[in-house]
């Protein structure tokens, strides 16, 4: 598949087929997601992968699925038969701007302007949401409104930070999100030559 046609098929799907998506191929998604950029090479971001259906359930009452449900939604999540649970950890990026090829002349870690970890699990997202349509799959991001209790669920460390849930999955017929009719920004406001 060309990037362009990746790109431009890309979607949130809120519906999946009640069918299994193999290992091998959640394994290739997960393993270009390592090609994300990465500042300093920190290497701060890992996936966690949730097939089990108890599990999924609970991650996507963390997410409050009920309230898509409500919204005249499917219980897109918890069917999905993957989650990808990307994390990052804002510790090793600080940890890697506190070593020598890091540090300034006075041997200070740099400001940060940007919390550049969550720049990196966001681009490490996009590529797993890019892979899956190159997959001939879909996928939805949706984020998780009780951190705490995903942590807990999933053993994750304190100082991991998951970003949000990526259902993964094969298309089912389902219903588009309203926000859709807004339409795209004209040209003039999203690009900007030169100057703003």
């Amino acid at each position: 598949m060309e990037f362009k046609d990746a790109v431009l098929k890309r979607r949130m799907v809120r519906n999946f087929a009640d069918k299994a998506v193999d290992k091998q191929t959640i394994e290739r998604i997960v393993d270009l997601t390592r090609h994300a950029p990465s500042a300093g090479f920190t290497q701060g971001q890992a996936f966690i992968i949730v097939t089990d259906a108890n599990t999924r359930r609970a991650v996507a009452q963390t997410c409050e699925e009920e309230e898509y449900v409500k919204g005249g939604f499917d219980p897109f999540i918890s069917k999905a038969p993957v989650l990808l649970i990307p994390c990052t950890s804002e510790i090793a990026y600080h940890r890697r701007y506190q070593q020598a090829d890091k540090v300034d002349e006075q041997g200070n870690e740099i400001e940060w302007p940007v919390p550049y970890w969550f720049m990196d699990a966001g681009c490490a997202a996009m590529l797993a949401l890019l892979a899956v349509v190159d997959e001939g799959l879909v996928g939805a991001f949706v984020g998780s409104k009780d951190l705490k209790a995903l942590r807990a669920l999933l053993n994750i460390p304190d100082e991991v930070t998951p970003v949000g849930v990526i259902a993964v999955g094969y298309r089912a017929e389902d219903k588009r999100s309203p926000s859709l009719k807004r339409g795209r920004k004209p040209d003039a406001e999203y690009v900007h030559y030169e100057k703003w």
